[in-house]
């Protein structure tokens, strides 16, 4: 890659920093516009015609099977970084695919969930699951969890800085409780929660791996994902009777349409019962 590409890319992480985008957000749009800044290296930025970068995206969907998706990354990256370094704002909404029908969540069920607690005989991945399951955490939430941020004495977890740069709290399970206490005895974490190699914070992508492992080990037909686990929390509690818009401000979702899909998969009962971990 050349040396103005990887300054480009450094400026423009600097400039999400600035504007408190989320880490992950942050990873998604400079990987993105990476692609779009390799494309025109040897092109006026500046004076760059939206034709050419139609042409761009068309080329890419025949030569990579680009996703619906991911082209619409590549578009928000590249409006962002026209609006930041050149202040010119884009209109590039002709060239976005159209939206498709959102298909439902897929969730387990709870004698799946506990036959994949049951494989599970690592106490850190159990926790990591537990966390999952039991809170509704999704996965970048899990991995940016400091020790500070679970109260034992008042029972609850503070989420930072979750997507949309906003905090929330969470019921702690009294079920996972003992298990976190053993885990912390264990593995003395110093800062995070959960520590990968060289005291880091642990790894999505390890996270993806031991779920996805466990899942077939408990003979599950289906691939679980740490999201399928969140999806199973907010199903399991609606069917527990747990209000929506209560789930909507445990899940952190911004929208109650977003949580109102659990609607469409659930058998909503009246009756409001305790957290769906601590059932097992």
């Amino acid at each position: 890659m050349r040396p103005n590409i990887q300054n480009l890319l450094a400026e423009f992480r600097i400039r999400l920093q600035l504007q408190r985008y989320a880490a992950s957000s942050i990873n998604t749009y400079t990987n993105a516009l990476t692609k779009f800044l390799l494309a025109f290296q040897n092109k006026n930025l500046e004076q760059l015609s939206v034709q050419e970068i139609a042409y761009f995206l068309s080329t890419l969907q025949k030569n990579q099977q680009l996703s619906p998706a991911y082209q619409r990354q590549i578009l928000a990256s590249i409006t962002k970084f026209y609006h930041l370094f050149y202040n010119k704002r884009l209109d590039l909404s002709f060239l976005y695919p159209k939206r498709k029908t959102k298909a439902l969540p897929k969730y387990l069920t709870v004698l799946e969930i506990k036959r994949l607690f049951s494989h599970c005989q690592n106490l850190k991945h159990l926790c990591v699951l537990q966390l999952l399951y039991g809170c509704g955490l999704r996965v970048s939430e899990v991995v940016a969890l400091k020790i500070v941020d679970v109260d034992s004495t008042a029972m609850r977890i503070l989420v930072r800085n979750a997507k949309g740069q906003k905090d929330r709290v969470v019921p702690l399970p009294k079920s996972l409780l003992e298990n976190l206490r053993n885990y912390y005895r264990s593995y003395k974490p110093k800062s995070y929660l959960f520590e990968g190699q060289k005291r880091v914070q642990y790894s999505i992508k390890s996270i993806q791996e031991v779920t996805k492992k466990y899942g077939f080990e408990a003979e599950i037909k289906k691939k679980v994902t740490p999201h399928m686990l969140r999806h199973s929390y907010a199903t399991h509690q609606l069917e527990n009777g747990v209000n929506i818009r209560h789930i909507q401000e445990l899940l952190g979702h911004n929208s109650i349409k977003t949580t109102e899909i659990y609607t469409h998969i659930s058998n909503v009962s009246q009756e409001k019962i305790a957290n769906p971990l601590d059932q097992l």
